[in-house]
């Protein structure tokens, strides 16, 4: 990987299999941009829910030449479904920012404007 990764856990413990999981998303990233400066991501367990069970957060902060990403998606019961869901995110956010700048965005036609009588 050639972009500076960060992944920092709150309230759970980092394991190998949680670091892979970031780790193999955040590759994935490279694919649609080479432009990416660094990526840092946050796995959290913020509190445990009577009624809901325990919930995951994800938040991805990703720096490309101009601008930066900030992510955040919806807790979910899944660590891992927590991490593919923000990474999807990122990705096409990624993708949509690679295309604004190099000026594949599709453009609408000037509206005319006529006059009635």
């Amino acid at each position: 990987m050639r972009i500076p990764l960060q992944i920092t856990a709150k309230n759970l413990e980092m394991t190998d299999a949680i670091d892979a999981a970031v780790r193999k998303k955040a590759e994935k990233l490279e694919h649609f941009s080479d432009l990416l400066t660094s990526c840092r991501v946050v796995v959290e367990c913020p509190h445990r829910h009577q009624h809901k069970g325990v919930l995951y957060n994800v938040h991805i902060d990703l720096t490309l030449p101009g601008k930066e990403l900030a992510i955040t998606r919806e807790p979910a019961e899944d660590l891992y479904v927590a991490i593919r869901d923000a990474f999807d995110v990122a990705t096409r956010q990624v993708r949509e920012y690679m295309q604004k700048r190099s000026g594949h965005v599709k453009h609408h036609a000037d509206k005319l404007h006529v006059a009635v009588e």
